[in-house]
């Protein structure tokens, strides 16, 4: 089962350790963070910003990810997402799939969104399919648009609409519901 709940002052360390998998760097645009400390300011900026607001992923009553909703803006009623799964166990189980549908909730009822997109980079097919499963739809593609590791990387624009979720919604959940992920 897949819910979502808020940050709480000891995930900090469970995203540390999650920023620092190499599965999870791979697909980051920044280096993970060297120093525990630079971490640490950053997730207490995130959970200050009321631009910005973030969920950990549970898997059965387990952290095992995070969601993020950034550059929420309530007079343009858009705003950036990501996510990541963790934890190596809990990947390709569906724990995407399900954290999306719950993210989208929240992000168009919670937070009266219009818009919800994403920067995905090019060649994460796992993400672009996930992200196109709900719903999105590639709406842009920006040439060698982040530098790591000494390359330049391509990245696909994606986005929902909060009226697209709201004829995706029930099929997704419906889905979800009967595989067990989350609750009806």
């Amino acid at each position: 089962m897949i819910e979502l709940r808020d940050f709480v002052d000891g995930d900090v360390h469970d995203l540390f350790r999650w920023r620092r998998e190499p599965e999870v760097d791979r697909w980051m645009y920044e280096l993970p963070p060297e120093q525990f400390a630079g971490h640490q300011q950053w997730f207490d900026g995130l959970r200050a910003d009321p631009r910005r607001r973030g969920w950990i992923i549970e898997l059965n009553g387990q952290p095992c990810g995070a969601l993020t909703l950034v550059g929420i803006s309530p007079t343009q009623r858009r705003a950036q997402w990501g996510w990541y799964i963790g934890e190596a166990d809990a990947r390709g189980r569906g724990a995407g799939r399900a954290a999306q549908a719950l993210g989208l909730d929240r992000a168009f009822a919670e937070y009266d969104l219009h818009k919800v997109w994403s920067e995905v980079p090019a060649g994460h097919e796992t993400a672009l399919k996930a992200q196109a499963a709900a719903g999105f739809r590639r709406e842009g593609y920006l040439r060698r648009h982040a530098f790591k590791h000494g390359e330049f990387r391509d990245v696909v624009l994606m986005a929902i609409l909060a009226d697209e979720w709201a004829v995706r919604r029930e099929a997704v959940r419906s889905e979800l519901v009967k595989s067990g992920m989350i609750t009806g």
